[in-house]
């Protein structure tokens, strides 16, 4: 059996020049505001993507960092933006891979999100390998402890957060919801948490409703109870990216700011050792699940 790694994420321009591409690849055909493309192309710009995006280099030092660690060839592919995630499969076959674990660097499955990358990843490879996909590890121990490490401890009230997703998921029965709720617990179990709560983040200007409350008005309610010290844990995300880097770390923190309140961040997991030990053991685990006997 001859093992490689596809590891996707959402992907992310590399240069400024990229953003209307990118987000015309996001849009999928459907019309572009050119507000909201001229607000997306300034967020990037204040962040320092001009002729390299920062934000790539943390996913490509993960999959190297994880490729070290298993000691098989891992290869990056996007959702929405090169390497495309049908070029990651082409490189796992060009390894001679007969498997091809397919591993998201989001926690929690929805139909939405998760669901698109093994749809592109099943497409890419076909029957020209055994595809072993990891749907969800929202409650995977080492992972767990990775962001319970962070939040040990804390002073201030811990909110926890995710990517906001079209209301209609409930009523479909997606289970993003319960994950994300399930994983807050877990965390705040490990961390012995007094005092934290739950909100969603980086809705989309899509015209119909979804989850909340969002962060900016949860730190409204919480500064109504009397909170005046935050730490934000982004349990939904695990890597510094544009809804990181913008929505918490500009937006909840000016907002914050406006209330009196002060916003901590937990330093998100990244490529750090312990992190990429959580990915090695899932795609180990699900090697070893299934191996031939």
């Amino acid at each position: 059996m001859s093992i490689a790694v596809v590891l996707m994420a959402y992907g992310s321009p590399e240069r400024l020049e990229d953003v209307p591409a990118y987000y015309a690849d996001i849009r999928g055909g459907r019309p572009i505001s050119p507000e909201n493309l001229e607000d997306l192309v300034a967020r990037y710009r204040a962040l320092g993507v001009e002729g390299h995006n920062p934000l790539n280099a943390i996913t490509e030092a993960t999959r190297a960092a994880l490729e070290r660690k298993l000691g098989v060839p891992v290869f990056t592919g996007m959702k929405h933006w090169t390497p495309r995630i049908a070029d990651a499969a082409e490189a796992a076959l060009a390894a001679d891979a007969d498997v091809v674990v397919g591993l998201v660097l989001a926690p929690h499955y929805s139909r939405l999100s998760i669901a698109g990358y093994r749809a592109q990843l099943e497409d890419a490879l076909g029957d020209r390998a055994e595809l072993r996909f990891i749907e969800s590890w929202h409650l995977f121990e080492p992972f767990l402890e990775v962001l319970a490490s962070r939040v040990r401890g804390a002073s201030g009230h811990v909110v926890f957060t995710a990517h906001s997703l079209p209301a209609r998921i409930l009523a479909e029965g997606d289970p993003y919801r319960q994950q994300l709720e399930e994983t807050c617990a877990a965390i705040s179990e490990r961390a012995a948490l007094g005092d934290w709560s739950f909100a969603y983040q980086s809705e989309s200007p899509t015209g119909e409703p979804w989850l909340g409350p969002d962060i900016l008005d949860h730190l409204g309610e919480l500064h109504d109870r009397g909170v005046v010290d935050v730490l934000v844990c982004p349990v939904g995300f695990v890597s510094d990216h544009l809804e990181i880097r913008w929505d918490i770390d500009v937006e909840a923190q000016d907002r914050a700011r406006e209330l009196g309140m002060t916003l901590g961040r937990i330093e998100m997991p990244n490529a750090d050792p312990d992190f990429v030990r959580a990915l090695a053991s899932l795609v180990e685990q699900e090697v070893g699940a299934r191996a031939p006997r």
